[in-house]
């Protein structure tokens, strides 16, 4: 499957941004990269989503990030961005991206991934 690699992250204090880029490093079966969804993982709690973007352009957010958080493609292309501002404690985690879509809409509910990185950590302090 296609090979993602995050980028960017870091640490930075409350109310500061920080952005993550998610790239193709390689697809050798030619895996269908349309849909870019960004993850996240926080201590003690289950991993969510923090926003996905589909081969048109349509984007998705968490309703803790909808209003701080953008994720963009620049140009089609294998680069996904996710520009996070006005970043809080709560944003911290190990952010993760993932493509090759294989079951569920790529902004429903419920999509289901083929090819995950290997996360980024962010770290955000008050």
């Amino acid at each position: 499957h296609v090979q993602l690699v995050e980028s960017g992250g870091g640490s930075v204090q409350a109310g500061g941004s920080l952005r993550i880029s998610c790239a193709v490093s390689e697809n050798p079966s030619g895996d269908d990269i349309g849909c870019v969804a960004v993850f996240r993982e926080r201590p003690g709690k289950v991993r969510e989503r923090v926003a996905a973007i589909d081969a048109e352009g349509d984007r998705k957010y968490a309703d803790a990030v909808k209003s701080r958080h953008t994720i963009f493609r620049p140009k089609a292309g294998d680069i996904v961005h996710l520009l996070m501002r006005r970043l809080i404690p709560e944003d911290t985690g190990l952010y993760i991206c993932a493509t090759a879509l294989i079951g569920g809409g790529c902004l429903t509910d419920a999509p289901v991934f083929a090819s995950w990185g290997q996360g980024i950590q962010v770290n955000v302090t008050s």
